[in-house]
């Protein structure tokens, strides 16, 4: 979804009549308007899932105290809009992906390093460990956000027309990216040719032939019926597809010790009741995209290992922009993966 600037102003001043301030309930005494709880997504995805149950708790642990409200489809802006707005404390809640947060915590770019995860216990144990944690805390804090808690989608795979065997099946493949410059060069290192494009556009782009090809979770491509235009789905499983709940850090700060227990905590349970979702789902995202006729092919080993050492470019790049210190640190915290 595309929101004009001053159409997206005119969003913000309404959120600003609506959640007028304090932005805040104190003890004993019950709000009467609901903190917002942003997501770009549709209700029928893991991401609204988690932003509703993080609101449900807000209200269940405050005895209906507090309020909560979750809107979802970028009804106050798309993902660049929410992140400006809770930095500045405008808006005090945003569930979304990592990927389009490397312009406002560059840091993130970590997790676009290609391949890095073998399998989703280990990419939750790396997220959830307590020496990577404080590391992952930081990041944000340094930006002006809070990070109250990480969920995920599982893993991103790719979509085509085309099968994909062997190495040079990527070769010229045209795939949508979203904006994210490790993403973009992780395709072009494997021989595809990469094309940033508004999510919006995908379907149509797929249908009429301007894309061949698209990468997301199996969440989205089922949500998004993505898999109606395609043939194959290709288990790259490049990159994962974290879901950050963050809240303004200067609106977070400004909270009781009784209240912001009571937001840590409901976090914590929405991350959970994310998990198992995004778990639970899974086969039934793919029964549906089986059903339909497309197939799913998973990547040989000698495949994988061929683009392990094309990806290599795009480790030295975000070696180059975050630092070594703080790639290794996710790398070390990383557990040997599941049999």
């Amino acid at each position: 979804m595309t929101t004009s600037k001053h159409g997206f102003v005119a969003m913000i001043l309404l959120a600003a009549i609506v959640f007028a301030q304090p932005l805040r309930g104190h003890a004993g005494e019950e709000m009467t308007f609901a903190w917002p709880v942003c997501v770009d997504s549709p209700e029928d995805a893991v991401t609204f899932i988690m932003a509703k149950r993080f609101a449900d708790e807000i209200i269940n642990l405050s005895n209906n105290r507090l309020k909560a409200k979750v809107y979802p489809n970028a009804m106050l802006g798309g993902d660049r809009e929410l992140l400006e707005s809770v930095e500045s404390g405008d808006i005090p809640f945003v569930v979304q992906t990592t990927a389009p947060q490397i312009d406002f915590v560059p840091e993130t770019a970590i997790f676009n390093l290609p391949s890095a995860f073998s399998d989703i216990p280990q990419l939750r144990a790396t997220v959830n460990d307590p020496d990577f944690r404080k590391v992952f805390n930081e990041m944000y804090e340094t930006h002006g956000y809070k990070l109250l808690a990480v969920g995920d989608q599982g893993f991103r795979v790719m979509t085509s027309n085309r099968p994909v065997r062997k190495i040079e099946d990527f070769q010229g493949q045209k795939i949508r990216t979203m904006e994210n410059l490790y993403h973009i060069a992780f395709w072009r290192s494997i021989g595809a040719s990469p094309t940033p494009m508004n999510f919006g556009e995908v379907y149509i782009g797929l249908q009429q032939g301007t894309i061949d090809a698209q990468e997301n979770p199996y969440e989205t491509t089922v949500a998004a019926k993505l898999y109606e235009q395609q043939n194959y789905i290709i288990e790259t499983n490049h990159v994962p597809h974290l879901l950050t709940l963050i809240a303004s850090k200067r609106f977070y700060d400004n909270l009781s010790d009784e209240d912001r227990k009571i937001i840590d905590e409901a976090a914590r349970i929405a991350a959970e009741f994310a998990y198992q979702q995004t778990d639970a789902r899974l086969d039934g995202r793919i029964k549906v995209i089986t059903d339909s006729g497309t197939e799913i092919i998973k990547i040989e080993p000698d495949l994988r290992e061929q683009i392990f050492e094309a990806r290599q470019p795009v480790y030295t790049m975000i070696r180059q922009a975050v630092g070594d210190e703080l790639v290794d640190a996710m790398l070390n915290a990383r557990p040997e993966p599941e049999q």
